[in-house]
């Protein structure tokens, strides 16, 4: 358009429409991660209350519909760029946190792997935005209802030195776009690892947090063969699989890095 040149009123009325446009989109981007937020807060009463079926459900429904774009991911952030002849490094961007919940998200290049670990007393929503990747995860066996609690080795009792055995959750490849994942206290997975197989992002939720002081600590774990140990008569039970779950300490080549989150804030009235 020429220097000076006056704008009909079609022309006005255009732009006017193209930045009402560009606004609306801004606002629908923040309104999912601003949902996403307030629906947080009244699903998550604080540590030693899991979420009601009906409150799983309905955050499980937000999340199934947040994408990559919403929280201003694509794959050509460096994040997601594999490090030739080097470890694969894992990013963490930090959305929110109080004592009640966390959000968050985990970006992981190719091959790289968040090792297996728990979630003491906290429900987790996992929501697979973009990817594909292996995961594993698995349940304690219940105590009272073990009928290997007399292997040699087994003690079962976790916190206290020897392997304990585990229950195989979930043993497969995920691939974006899929269903939001949840996991609780007792079920659901609550031990997994993820081996990230192409550039992947992971939206986690976690009610509540991690707290040392409050006794949510991360453990991790190796894992072994149910056959790895003495007394193992009996492989599967039911078509279920079971490994043996041993403590470790936190990995030395894992290594997680903080990055400024950049899409939309959440705003906290």
């Amino acid at each position: 358009m020429l220097v000076g040149a006056q704008l009909t009123s079609s022309e006005r009325g255009n732009r006017k429409s193209r930045r009402r446009q560009k606004r609306s989109n801004t606002n629908t981007m923040q309104t999912v991660v601003q949902r996403l937020f307030e629906t947080c807060r009244e699903v998550f009463s604080g540590p030693g209350t899991v979420p009601s079926p009906g409150d799983v459900m309905r955050l499980r429904s937000v999340l199934d519909t947040i994408t990559a774009q919403d929280v201003g991911l694509n794959l050509n952030m460096r994040c997601f760029r594999q490090s030739d002849g080097q470890q694969p490094r894992i990013t963490y961007l930090h959305l929110h946190e109080c004592d009640k919940f966390s959000i968050g998200i985990f970006c992981l290049p190719p091959s790289g792997v968040i090792p297996l670990h728990n979630h003491p007393g906290m429900t987790v929503f996992s929501k697979l935005l973009f990817g594909s990747m292996h995961i594993k995860s698995y349940d304690w066996v219940d105590t009272l209802n073990d009928p290997y609690d007399s292997f040699p080795g087994h003690t079962n009792n976790i916190g206290q030195v020897g392997p304990s055995l585990a229950m195989v959750k979930s043993d497969g490849v995920v691939t974006a776009p899929c269903d939001t994942a949840v996991l609780f206290p007792n079920d659901g997975g609550n031990m997994h690892c993820f081996t990230a197989l192409t550039p992947c992002a992971v939206l986690d939720v976690l009610g509540p947090p991690y707290s040392d002081d409050e006794g949510r600590h991360c453990t991790y774990y190796n894992d072994f063969a149910f056959t790895s140990f003495p007394g193992d008569a009996i492989i599967q039970s039911n078509g279920d699989s079971y490994a043996w779950l041993e403590e470790t300490e936190k990995p030395e080549d894992f290594v997680v890095v903080g990055a400024p989150y950049r899409g939309p804030r959440i705003i906290e009235n």
